[in-house]
């Protein structure tokens, strides 16, 4: 039987400098996580298969890794956190009464194609506010704090607003073929798809428009009233309102100079029902943290209930930070203290009295006394 010593397609090795420089962000974006009041929670790798079923809204069955217990049950290695957190959430705790804040930290599960070297198994670390309808502002600017505390200094936090497009979806009464091919070009910023795929569908001309111009509808506050100059419904209208006012609480915090404003960011993620956002840098051409208001999950675990949250996608924030050199790629080696067999007992005394005042001592045998 042939031997086998590397790994397989999508995973990797982590070691030397690059592991321990990774464990020191982890740290850093854990200690943002508890100055906000968030507690720690671990979630199984692995969850019954209907954690993460067609009708939570997550990623697609065959992007899954599947198996089977003895009893039959079929398994799945986690592909996202949000719905197993809120699943824990709704076993033990009760968001309907208290709002319920918990952070995570571990490794996501999805069997994607080697496309663009995407990696199938990676590290996140997020925060869920659930029972809370208020909190979007203040998840944002634990986002931008995060990014801060990891030494980036320049980025965007690029905002969305799921519900100004099903808004205007369900004004126009597309059928799920056509709303889906819609999603998918406007996702793309396919603006010439777009303006084909509308004036097939053959909409008022007031709606062909306000499709139009959506994967277009990104940038700074100006944004925002390009967007309600494009439509009168009440419930696009009042998506923009709620991105109104979160910008104004960014600016109480500081850091509105972080945010700007998308209205053509979609996730695949069909949990989402309000701000949705995503987080930039030079280096990456992955966003380094995904998140937004998922207000229907909870329902799925029989405990309704407002909720947000992100997940920071370590191996990105870590290839950012190194290409724009924000980021040590030297190793900090231990001392070594090296002895004798007779002077063996004098070496414990001298490394455990070096440990003692914080430093890292590695004890070594002489060569030659081997």
């Amino acid at each position: 039987m042939q031997r086998i010593f590397h790994t397989p397609e999508g995973v990797r090795d982590i070691y030397n400098g690059e592991c321990s420089q990774k464990r020191k962000v982890q740290e850093k974006i854990h200690r943002v996580f508890h100055q906000y009041g968030y507690e720690d929670i671990e979630t199984p790798t692995f969850e019954y298969f209907e954690v993460f079923s067609r009708e939570v809204g997550t990623i697609p069955s065959k992007e899954l890794y599947k198996f089977f217990d003895r009893e039959g049950n079929t398994l799945v290695l986690r592909p996202d956190f949000t719905p197993s957190v809120s699943r824990a959430c709704a076993t033990y705790f009760s968001p309907d009464k208290e709002p319920v804040s918990l952070c995570y930290t571990g490794n996501t599960f999805i069997n994607n194609t080697s496309y663009r070297g995407h990696l199938k198994e990676t590290t996140q670390m997020g925060v869920e506010r659930i029972g809370d309808e208020s909190a979007d502002a203040d998840v944002l600017a634990m986002t931008v704090e995060c990014l801060l505390a990891a030494g980036l200094t320049e980025f965007q936090v690029s905002v969305g607003q799921v519900d100004y497009f099903k808004s205007l979806l369900k004004e126009a009464e597309l059928g799920p073929e056509a709303e889906e091919r819609l999603r998918v070009l406007i996702s793309q910023k396919n603006s010439f798809g777009v303006e084909e795929f509308v004036e097939e569908q053959k909409l008022k001309d007031s709606m062909q428009k306000a499709f139009t111009e959506i994967p277009q509808m990104f940038g700074s506050e100006e944004v925002l009233k390009k967007a309600r100059s494009l439509t009168n419904n009440a419930c696009a209208l009042e998506a923009v309102s709620r991105l109104e006012e979160i910008y104004e609480i960014m600016k109480n915090y500081g850091y509105e100079k972080y945010i700007s404003f998308d209205f053509g960011m979609l996730s695949k993620y069909q949990y989402y029902t309000g701000i949705i956002f995503q987080a930039y840098t030079y280096g990456t051409g992955e966003p380094m943290i995904k998140g937004g208001r998922y207000n229907g999950l909870m329902k799925h675990f029989g405990k309704p209930a407002a909720s947000i949250g992100f997940a920071l996608e370590v191996d990105n924030l870590l290839l950012a930070l190194s290409s724009q050199k924000l980021i040590s790629e030297k190793e900090e080696k231990p001392e070594v203290i090296e002895y004798e067999p007779q002077n063996r007992t004098e070496a414990i005394k001298e490394a455990q009295k070096l440990r003692a005042e914080g430093r890292c001592v590695a004890l070594r045998l002489k060569k030659e006394a081997r």
